[in-house]
């Protein structure tokens, strides 16, 4: 599978054609640093999958769409599809993915999707393109990102070196999970203040997932050194925040348009919590951002 390379006098990036997912993101320009979790799989084996056409798990990986039962994986499909080349040119990329045979088997909707990058000294631009070719049938789908960062970064400091640093005070209610599907539970996991500091206890019942939070910027950041990951998201209604499970040397920083499902609802796709409508012919943009340091 084709890999493609952004590379600045600052930066090398690396996307994969599989899943157009980010494999890598180094610092040339100071010690070589790569940010990305190398997706070891005897530990978790992703970098950074692009969540598409559902952010989270199903009940019973099922759902309903006009009188028929579908199952679709946690969070789609996409990941695992083979993307094609629409354009490279120095520093940017853009990679598409169309439905087939296969994907309507699992998901029965026309759909485009164009996952482009562009590098810009020590930021990755990352946009998502989705759009609706039908000419009579509305698109349901959600989109989400799951980028996984090194954590440590490095090698003398450990996972509880770092925190997650807000752009102001914030009050973080998570929604908890059972079995990957929102309870409808939550937990107050910081109260007024700036700054989380990471512990795998923490993540113990699962991912922090938050909804209506107050801030478009998170910084994962080191108390022992100056290195840090800094993501943008303006617009994502949601957020996951995730490691696999005590020991795990990475963290993800998750902004969603979606979420998991709940317990005990009905599984029709259309009443989904975080299903989008897109009308025929239309498309849905949105963008985030990842700094490095």
């Amino acid at each position: 599978m084709s890999v493609y390379h952004l590379e600045n006098d600052r930066c090398r990036v690396a996307v994969n054609a599989h899943g157009a997912e980010l494999s890598s993101f180094v610092r040339t320009d100071f010690d070589g640093l790569e940010y990305i979790w190398p997706a070891d799989p005897a530990v978790w084996a992703r970098h950074a999958p692009v969540l598409f056409p559902i952010v989270g798990r199903l009940s019973d990986d099922t759902y309903q769409h006009q009188g028929q039962h579908y199952r679709l994986p946690q969070h789609g499909f996409a990941r695992d599809q083979a993307f094609e080349l629409v354009e490279q040119a120095p520093g940017r990329v853009q990679l598409r993915l169309r439905d087939d045979a296969q994907t309507r088997e699992q998901y029965p909707f026309a759909f485009e999707l164009i996952i482009g990058y562009r590098l810009q000294e020590t930021t990755l631009h990352v946009s998502w393109q989705v759009r609706n070719p039908s000419a009579e049938q509305e698109l349901l789908f959600s989109i989400g990102a799951h980028p996984a960062f090194r954590c440590p970064l490095l090698p003398d400091e450990t996972f509880e070196d770092y925190a997650f640093r807000f752009e102001h005070p914030v009050t973080l209610e998570r929604h908890l999970l059972s079995g990957g599907l929102l309870n409808g539970e939550t937990e107050t996991i910081l109260a007024d203040a700036s700054e989380l500091p990471l512990t795998y206890e923490l993540f113990s019942q699962d991912a922090l997932v938050l909804k209506h939070y107050d801030f478009t910027q998170l910084t994962l950041a080191s108390r022992r050194s100056a290195r840090h990951v800094q993501i943008q998201f303006n617009g994502f209604p949601y957020l996951g925040l995730w490691t696999k499970g005590p020991g795990a040397p990475f963290v993800c920083i998750e902004p969603w348009h979606g979420i998991a499902s709940s317990v005990g609802d009905s599984g029709e796709l259309r009443d989904k919590e975080g299903i989008m409508t897109l009308a025929p012919g239309r498309t849905f943009a949105a963008s985030y951002s990842i700094s490095v340091g």
